[in-house]
């Protein structure tokens, strides 16, 4: 049975206090995401956005661990994962619905949860001795792009039908975006660290730090021969999503009023409205 150390229940943030920060912070970091052409959308608001993806994450390892029935949970997380990513395919590879200027939205935070869910089940069937679908469940996610990059190689023509699959149907994890490995990672160890709330977010922290300084400290100063330390707080900045750690600490291990409907629409509303917003002030300016 899963246990947490947590505060007293009425001291503190609820689950659903944690996904409102999330929801707002996001937001912030879309609009700037979108309407950054414009250049009139300051950059904090996408400093302030680092947040919400370590928050989300956090309030997914709690709901998956809590919930009465993970099949339902996942499906919900699945089939906007789907859906989204489909779309995302059609954009990416035939031009469609695509912004004048090129652009396109790649969010894949969906993704990430639907690719993370299918890990943690597979972590806990290890844990009890269930090797077979344990690993099967942990390996082959994590397998799955590195595959079905092979077999595009060896069979070009199934590049557009795997292409198709790992974007929808089949959710992979990639390098850049929503759906990269350090998401993946972060997922990683904030689920496997959750019994016990201080080391979950003392193990947070510590792996922000490798990566949010300096794994992106030694990537942008590989290719930026211009590049100064103190910009992964102005210009590389990843490293403001260690201020979720605060606000995990501030959990008090209750589910609040949930507004789980609001927050399954919420994402793919808003992106597709910011985009469909962005396109036509777009359109106004040129």
């Amino acid at each position: 049975m899963e246990t947490t150390h947590t505060l007293k229940p009425s001291a503190g943030l609820t689950e659903t206090g944690l996904k409102w920060i999330a929801l707002v912070t996001m937001v912030l970091d879309h609009i700037h995401y979108f309407f950054g052409f414009t250049g009139a959308v300051p950059e904090w608001f996408s400093m302030a956005g680092r947040v919400s993806a370590p928050l989300f994450l956090f309030c997914l390892v709690e709901g998956f661990t809590h919930t009465r029935s993970r099949k339902k949970y996942f499906a919900k997380v699945y089939v906007l994962s789907a859906a989204m990513s489909a779309l995302l395919f059609f954009m990416a590879f035939g031009g469609i619905l695509v912004r004048p200027d090129g652009f396109y939205p790649g969010n894949g935070m969906m993704t990430t949860f639907a690719v993370l869910m299918v890990i943690w089940q597979g972590i806990d069937w290890l844990e009890q001795r269930r090797f077979g679908r344990g690993l099967a469940a942990v390996l082959i996610p994590l397998a799955w792009p590195i595959l079905a990059n092979l077999l595009s190689v060896a069979f070009p023509a199934l590049a557009t039908p795997l292409g198709f699959a790992a974007y929808s149907v089949l959710p992979t994890w990639g390098t850049t975006g929503d759906s990269s490995w350090p998401v993946l990672v972060m997922g990683l160890v904030l689920y496997l660290f959750r019994r016990r709330r201080k080391v979950q977010v003392a193990a947070f922290s510590v792996y922000y730090v490798l990566y949010g300084v300096v794994y992106m400290g030694l990537i942008v100063s590989s290719v930026m021969p211009d590049f100064a330390w103190w910009q992964l707080f102005t210009r590389y900045y990843e490293i403001y999503g260690i201020l979720a750690a605060p606000l995990m600490l501030w959990y008090n291990g209750q589910r609040g009023r949930g507004h789980k409907a609001l927050f399954y629409a919420f994402y793919p509303a808003h992106i597709y409205l910011l985009y469909a917003l962005s396109w036509g002030l777009y359109l106004l300016l040129n």
